[in-house]
């Protein structure tokens, strides 16, 4: 341990996480370059020729000419996640207007989406006052 001191260990230590900070950076924008509806195929192409033949230079580029349409992306993604979760969540326990089933059996399954941590307290509680009203 003589032979490398501990200010040597950490200057690599900060090294190798700036490396796997950019690792993260790097598939951070090959997904934002997929998931762009925006730019057609050419463009993908060239964004992803950008990051691979030049990666450190290539990623920062992208992250300067379209970060902040990555995190525009970003949230759109995150509602429409949200959104079609909720949607499941509403279908799943919903008041069965149908007419299959009854209010016992409705409430069972909100306890155990409940208990599974599908919905919220709030959330179950909502639904329950529904059923039962």
């Amino acid at each position: 341990m003589d032979d490398y001191p501990l200010l040597n260990l950490f200057w690599t230590m900060l090294w190798f996480f700036l490396w796997i900070m950019w690792l993260f950076l790097l598939f951070k924008v090959i997904t934002d370059i997929f998931r762009d509806h925006e730019l057609h195929g050419w463009a993908k192409a060239g964004w992803l020729v950008l990051c691979i033949l030049l990666p450190y230079i290539g990623v920062l580029i992208y992250v300067i000419a379209r970060g902040k349409g990555m995190s525009q992306r970003d949230v759109k993604q995150a509602k429409e996640t949200e959104a079609a979760f909720q949607s499941y969540i509403r279908k799943t326990a919903g008041t069965g207007g149908d007419g299959k089933g009854s209010s016992v059996d409705e409430l069972a399954r909100l306890a155990d989406l409940k208990d599974k941590g599908a919905i919220t307290n709030e959330e179950f509680e909502r639904a329950k006052a529904k059923i039962l009203s």
